[in-house]
């Protein structure tokens, strides 16, 4: 595929080479890997249940994919698996699409704060990512094309109720791929960041609250590949809730604080 002059116009296919999904074993990402072997992709999906993965590969082969699933399992808080997970894929034909998707949510309030959970989340939401991110960006700049993409949240978009931890991850991960935007622009390489709203998965099961504009994996996943097949640099997701949240980070800090503790009761 030739370099666009806008990197955020670059749109990676499958014979562009080969995807990669951290996370893959549930929620958004098993989603995103079955429908990109829908769309004739290998998908190398990586999680640390092996047995996870295999059901997943099987899965996509029942179903007739004109793509595959080959199972790569990993710990994305381990940085030489991830390097040697990325150098496993390139041997085989090179990386054309990248999803950091990996990510967990241990929800705690102020009065039970634990400094064990916090550091748990930042293993693996931040320190997860940078340990794929890596070993990515080096492969796709020396190839001068490639396009890699993080799974954040809107719950970056600012503080949570009960999700400090969380969100402050989330924020850090919407930052980081703004910085990497502005130099991977001369580099060939697109990048992007996946900002989804309230998914039904087994993390989001732990809220007690009703949570606005639920989706299912599915239906996030149909989002995000679509996003990924056009030009762009955030997936956020649903619409009308991302652009219900922007505006309500542009409160005052009193109204903003109001506002949610009312949403989340």
């Amino acid at each position: 595929m030739g370099r666009s002059s806008n990197v955020f116009d670059q749109v990676m296919r499958p014979a562009d080479g080969a995807a990669w999904i951290t996370g893959a074993s549930g929620g958004i990402g098993r989603a995103v890997a079955l429908r990109l072997a829908a769309e004739g992709w290998t998908v190398h999906a990586t999680a640390r249940r092996p047995e996870a993965l295999d059901a997943l590969a099987e899965e996509a082969r029942a179903a007739g994919h004109p793509g595959r699933i080959l199972p790569l399992p990993a710990d994305v808080t381990d940085p030489v698996a991830m390097r040697e997970a990325v150098a496993a894929i390139e041997a085989d034909g090179g990386l054309a699409l990248v999803l950091l998707n990996a990510g967990i949510y241990l929800p705690m309030r102020a009065g039970d704060f634990d400094a064990g959970k916090a550091r748990k989340t930042f293993d693996v939401n931040l320190g997860g990512v940078v340990n794929g991110l890596d070993p990515v960006l080096k492969a796709m700049i020396a190839r001068g094309r490639g396009h890699v993409a993080v799974t954040a949240s809107v719950a970056g978009y600012g503080g949570l109720p009960g999700a400090a931890a969380y969100s402050a991850t989330k924020a850090g991960l919407i930052a980081m791929c703004e910085a990497l935007a502005m130099d991977l622009m001369d580099l060939g390489v697109r990048i992007s960041v996946v900002n989804p709203g309230f998914v039904e998965t087994e993390a989001t099961a732990v809220n007690e609250f009703e949570m606005p504009f639920l989706m299912t994996p599915d239906a996030a996943a149909r989002r995000i590949v679509e996003g990924l097949g056009r030009p762009g640099f955030e997936i956020a997701f649903p619409r009308r809730f991302a652009i219900f949240l922007r505006a309500l980070n542009r409160l005052p800090n009193q109204l903003y604080f109001r506002a949610w503790r009312r949403l989340t009761r």
